[in-house]
Formats: structure tokens, C-alpha cells, sequence
């Protein structure tokens, strides 16, 4: 494969002002492609703007649930390869609001899947993020989840993403033969995720200061975590390759994981150690060691057996060093961000 693949590609990602979604741009851009993003929002506290890329990308506002935008986009853009990565991530607003949460993730995988098809052959490959909350809930002795496990998706969220995947997976059947890979991968965390719900960003935040953290339980719940510079490189490797040969990995699914499980209290504890703050660690668990998180998965974590078989890709980045530089840039652009 040639090392200049990704110089002047046409790349459309939905959800580019999104965690992940700037961080593919990000890295995107310094190979040379020539990105397109859909953003809903002008809201400038993300790594699309703190970091001045949206100056060296084309922008167009418009909603995932408005088909004929997409389609404007495709066409008029010339895009080669996809990205689908807008959705609505947050579990708490999933359970308070699932209506909410199945408009943007069931329906504006159909829409955005509708606009690529009416393009004919013109897309080359299609990569559709879903999560690892997709398989529902499995025992303990079932972990780590392999793609070949039924969904048993049963909270909203979750249910949203399985549903998805289903879509997804339709479109690649012999009806309309689309190239798409569906990626299914464990939480992220790194530089740029701003939203300050999330586990990591939240502890951080507070652990500098600017913020009261507050568990939803008593951190026992065991979770998997992948440094976003581990994620990119695995996202532009799966798109690569489906463009170049897409019948090997068309209408795959691909886990990805550190197969190195944590328990959230122990997560919380390293961010605190970090930053100093063990005693301030102590004080937020003793109010809830007592506390059960409701409408959550017990056990989550993924290998990255599938991956590493196909893609020679495998993790570089361990907890310890990936907390350290996403710590070391949220102290840079924290006051940005709040």
C-alpha cells in the first residue's frame, strides 16, 4: 500500500466536531486529504476549534436527519470515503430521552446510508462507528465480547446502536452491495473529549479544579479504555483497506480493545494519583462505596484478536501513558474548554 495513500482523498465525516471525529480530521489533514465535515453547531469548546483545524477543512452546518444535505455534500464534494460517526453518545440522556437518542442514532444512520447509496459506485468505503454497548449484556465468563456474539441490547442506548448495525449490515447484503465495515470498539478517551459528562474528562476536570465529580456508582463496574491515537490509526487502517479491497472486509465487524480491563474505581484513582489528589480520590468514594449504578452493563471489554489478525494493528499506548498526555493537554486548554 502506498505510504501517500490518504494525500487529496475526498473524505466526508459526520460527527467531525465530535471527540473521535476530530481527531480522524486532525490526523486526516496532516497526511493531506481533503476533508469535508458535517456540523450541526457552531459550538467551539471542541478539538475542531481549540486546535485550529476547522480553518483547513470544508464545513457545511446541516443535521444528520436532513437526507438531502448529505446528498448535496456527496455529490458536490466528490466524497471517496465516509466516516459515520454522529450520534447522540451520552447513556444518561439515552435513559432520560430515548426518543432523542433513536432520531439521531436508528434514523440518521438510515438517512446518511440512503444519501450513499443514491451515489452508485462513486464511495469506495463506508466506516460506521458503533460501540461495544451493541452486544448488551453477557456474564463475566463470556467477556471479552467477540464480533460473532449476538446483540442482546436491551438499555436505549444501547439498543440504538445494535439497531444501527442492523442497518448497516443491510446495506452491504446483495441488494445494494455497499462497502461498509462497522466498528465496534471500547470507550475512548484522550486530547479533545469535551464532554464533560464522560468518566475521564470529568475526573480530570475536577482533578484540576474546575469541577465536582460525582460516581454514578460505586466503581466496581469493570471497563476497557483506548487512547484516541490508537483509535485513529486503527479507523484510517480499516477505511484503507476497504477501499482497496473490499471484498475482504466488507460487511465486517470489528472490535477493538485493550483486553486489559479496569474497574471505574481504579480508572479514577490513576487520574487522581496523577494530578495529586489522592486524598481528594478517598473523600468522593467514601460518600458512594455504597452507591449501584442503574441501567449499566456489570462487565465490558473487548480483545483486539480480529483486528490485529487483519490489520497488524495492536494498542501502543497503555492506560499510564495515555492518562499522562491526555491529563497534560487538558492543563493546556482546560480554560478553553469551560
Amino acid at each position: 500500500m502506498k505510504k501517500n495513500f490518504w494525500k487529496n482523498k475526498k473524505v466526508f465525516i459526520t460527527g467531525i466536531n465530535g471527540f473521535v471525529g476530530g481527531n480522524i480530521c486532525k490526523e486526516l489533514v496532516l497526511l493531506g486529504a481533503n476533508v469535508t465535515g458535517l456540523i450541526r453547531n457552531q459550538n467551539q469548546k471542541t478539538l475542531l476549534f481549540v486546535e485550529q483545524l476547522h480553518k483547513k477543512i470544508n464545513l457545511v452546518k446541516g443535521s444528520i436527519d436532513n437526507k438531502e444535505t448529505l446528498k448535496r455534500i456527496l455529490l458536490e464534494q466528490n466524497i471517496e470515503i465516509c466516516f459515520h460517526l454522529a450520534a447522540q453518545v451520552e447513556v444518561g440522556i439515552a435513559r432520560n430521552y430515548p426518543s432523542l437518542t433513536w432520531e439521531s442514532n436508528i434514523r440518521g444512520t438510515y438517512n446518511f446510508l440512503e444519501a450513499v447509496r443514491e451515489q452508485g459506485k462513486k464511495i469506495k468505503a463506508v466506516v460506521i462507528a458503533s460501540s461495544d454497548k451493541a452486544y448488551g449484556d453477557y456474564p463475566k465468563n463470556k467477556m471479552p465480547y467477540k464480533e460473532h456474539y449476538e446483540t442482546r441490547a436491551k438499555f436505549p442506548y444501547d439498543v440504538s446502536k445494535a439497531c444501527a448495525d442492523l442497518i448497516a449490515k443491510s446495506y452491504t447484503s446483495e441488494l445494494f452491495n455497499l462497502p461498509i465495515a462497522i466498528t465496534r470498539f471500547t470507550n475512548i478517551y484522550g486530547p479533545g473529549q469535551t464532554n464533560f459528562s464522560a468518566l475521564i474528562p470529568d475526573c480530570i476536570k475536577t482533578a484540576l479544579g474546575y469541577g465536582n465529580f460525582i460516581p454514578r456508582s460505586n466503581g466496581n463496574n469493570v471497563r476497557d479504555f483506548l487512547y484516541i491515537k490508537d483509535v485513529t490509526s486503527l479507523y484510517l487502517l480499516i477505511a484503507k483497506d476497504l477501499f482497496i479491497n473490499p471484498k475482504k472486509i466488507k460487511g465486517q465487524i470489528f472490535n477493538a480493545g485493550s483486553n486489559k480491563p479496569k474497574k471505574i474505581k481504579d480508572i479514577i484513582k490513576i487520574i487522581f494519583k496523577h494530578a495529586n489528589q489522592k486524598n481528594k480520590f478517598l473523600k468522593i468514594f467514601n460518600k458512594f462505596k455504597n452507591k449501584k449504578a442503574i441501567g449499566e452493563i456489570e462487565y465490558q471489554y473487548m480483545d483486539y484478536k480480529k483486528v490485529k489478525k487483519y490489520f497488524a494493528w495492536f494498542p501502543k499506548y497503555n492506560f499510564e501513558k495515555g492518562i499522562k498526555e491526555t491529563f497534560d493537554w487538558y492543563k493546556k486548554n482546560i480554560k478553553k474548554l469551560i
